[in-house]
C-alpha cells in the first residue's frame, strides 16, 4: 500500500506569515496529504486552543525561551536561524523514523537555509512567498544588484513586466537602506538559493498579477496558490474553515459585530494598520481629526500599546460615530455589509482580504512591501485612493477626510466599489473547483504523491 504523503509547513513566527501558510496547509490537507504545521516557541502560547482538526501542529524551539535581555533585530534574526536550523533538523529526523515519514517541507521564503536542512535529511522542499509576486520580483532584481540602493528621492525605475515605479512606490528598504538592515537582508536573501528549489509557491492568483506571473513563470516553476483566505469567505468548500485559526492577538468579536450590525450599508470606514506598524502621536491625532471631520461612522483598531497616543477625550467625544478596539476579527468586519471602505497600511494579507471581500481601500502604506501594494491598489487594480503625505511624512486631517469621503461618497468611489466586486469574483473563481490556484494545488499534491 502506498504511504500517505506527509508535508511539513514552517512559517516565520509573525502573524502576517502564519496566516497564509496555515491557510495553505488546510488546503493541502483537504486534498488528501497529512500536513504538520511547525510553529516555534515564541508563539506557542497562541496555539494550544487553536489546533485545526485537518492539520497537525508541532512546536520546535527558536531559542526565544532562553532570551533574558532585549535583543536587537539582528540578534533575533541570527538566534532564530541558528536555533531553528538545529530543532528543525531534529524534528525531521524524528519523523523520518516514525509511521509517517515526511516527503516534503514547505518553508517560509525568508528561511532559505531550510531547503539545505531538508535535503541533507532526504526530503525535498519549496519556499512559500508570503508577499506579492511584484514585490518578490523587485527583491529578486535587488538581490542581483540590478537596483542601485539607496534610490534617490523622486527617482523612478523600470523593471520587466511592471509599471514604472517611483521611489515612493518601492519597498521602503530600497531607498532607506539604513532602516533595519537585518530585515532588508532577510528579504533580499530569500533569493540566495531559490533556483535550487523545484517549485516556488506564491500567495497570489494568476489574474491579479498576470504580467509579472507570466514573466516569472517563463523562468522558474512558480505555482500561484492564493488568495489564502479562509474558504467560507471564498469558495465555501471547506466547511470548518471560517477563520485563520491562530491569532497572536485576541479579537473583540461580539462588541465589534453588534456595533456594525446597527449601521447602514456601506457607511462605515474600517481602519487598521496591521500587527506591526506604529504611527506616532502626531499622526494618530491627524487621523482622529480626519475621521471626526469626515462625519462617517468608523471602526478603528488601535493596539493596546498605541491607545495612549490618542488625544484625551477622543473616545468620549466620538461614541456616537465611532468604535475603537484593540484588535478585530478582520475578515468578519470586511465581510459585513456596513463597511464601505478599508483604511489600511496595505500589508499583503490585508490587501488580499479587501480584494477577496470586495471592499475598496484608502491606502496609507507605512514600510516594507506596503508602498508597492498601494501603487497597485490605486493604479493597476483601481480599487482605492492613496493618501498623500506632507513634507514631514504625515497624512494630514484634511487629506484623510478628503480620501475617506471620496471612497465612501464620491463618484470615483462608486467605480472603485464596482472594480472591488469584480476582483472578489475573480478571487473566488481562482480557489473554486476548476480555478487556476485550485488546479495548481491539486497538481502539486499529485506530483508529491508520485515522487
Amino acid at each position: 500500500m502506498e504511504r500517505e504523503t506527509h508535508i511539513l509547513v514552517i512559517p516565520y513566527p509573525i502573524q502576517g506569515h502564519i496566516n497564509p501558510m496555515l491557510q495553505f496547509s488546510k488546503r493541502l490537507a483537504s486534498k488528501g496529504p497529512r500536513v504538520t504545521f511547525v510553529t516555534t516557541t515564541s508563539i506557542s502560547k497562541s496555539i494550544q486552543a487553536q489546533a485545526s482538526s485537518s492539520v497537525n501542529f508541532e512546536i520546535i524551539s527558536d531559542g526565544s525561551e532562553e532570551v533574558k535581555n532585549q535583543e536587537t533585530i539582528d540578534e533575533s534574526v541570527q538566534r532564530f536561524k541558528s536555533k531553528v536550523s538545529e530543532s528543525l533538523a531534529k524534528l525531521i529526523q524524528r519523523h523520518n523514523s516514525s509511521k509517517y515519514p515526511p516527503k516534503f517541507l514547505v518553508y517560509d521564503s525568508v528561511m532559505p537555509w531550510a531547503l539545505n536542512i531538508a535535503r541533507q535529511l532526504g526530503i525535498d522542499g519549496a519556499p512559500f512567498f508570503t508577499q506579492s509576486c511584484v514585490v518578490n520580483a523587485i527583491y529578486y532584481h535587488a538581490h542581483r544588484g540590478e537596483i542601485k540602493m539607496p534610490l534617490e528621492e523622486g527617482s523612478s525605475i523600470s523593471l520587466p513586466s511592471m509599471p514604472s515605479l517611483g521611489s515612493n512606490d518601492l519597498p521602503s528598504f530600497l531607498f532607506d537602506t539604513g532602516l533595519y538592515a537585518a530585515l532588508q537582508n532577510l528579504l533580499v536573501n530569500q533569493f540566495s538559493n531559490f533556483q535550487d528549489a523545484n517549485w516556488l509557491l506564491c500567495n497570489t492568483f494568476d489574474k491579479l498579477e498576470d504580467e509579472i506571473v507570466n514573466w516569472m513563470a517563463s523562468q522558474w516553476s512558480i505555482i500561484t496558490i492564493g488568495p489564502t483566505i479562509p474558504s467560507m469567505h471564498l469558495d465555501k468548500r471547506l466547511e470548518d474553515d471560517k477563520d485563520y485559526g491562530l491569532n497572536l492577538f485576541e479579537p473583540n468579536m461580539d462588541t465589534c459585530m453588534k456595533w456594525l450590525d446597527t449601521k447602514e450599508i456601506g457607511s462605515v470606514v474600517y481602519i487598521s494598520f496591521g500587527s506591526l506598524a506604529t504611527l506616532g502621536e502626531e499622526q494618530m491625532e491627524e487621523i482622529t481629526w480626519g475621521l471626526k471631520n469626515s462625519n462617517c461612522h468608523f471602526l478603528w483598531v488601535v493596539r493596546e500599546s498605541e491607545v495612549k497616543q490618542l488625544p484625551i477625550n477622543f473616545l468620549q467625544e466620538t461614541t456616537e460615530k465611532g468604535s475603537v478596539l484593540s484588535w478585530s476579527p478582520q475578515l468578519e468586519v470586511l465581510a459585513n455589509k456596513a463597511v464601505g471602505c478599508f483604511m489600511t497600511h496595505c500589508g499583503w494579507n490585508s490587501t488580499l482580504e479587501a480584494l477577496s471581500l470586495g471592499v475598496p481601500m484608502v491606502a496609507m502604506p507605512q514600510w516594507t512591501d506596503q508602498p508597492t501594494n498601494a501603487k497597485f491598489i490605486v493604479d493597476v487594480w483601481k480599487v482605492g485612493v492613496r493618501i498623500k503625505l506632507n513634507e514631514k511624512g504625515i497624512a494630514t486631517k484634511e487629506e484623510i477626510e478628503l480620501c475617506v469621503k471620496e471612497v465612501i461618497e464620491g463618484e470615483r468611489g462608486q467605480k472603485m466599489k464596482m472594480n472591488s466586486l469584480r476582483w472578489k469574483e475573480l478571487a473566488k473563481e481562482a480557489m473554486d473547483e476548476g480555478g487556476s490556484s485550485n488546479k495548481n494545488i491539486e497538481k502539486f499534491v499529485a506530483k508529491l504523491a508520485h515522487s
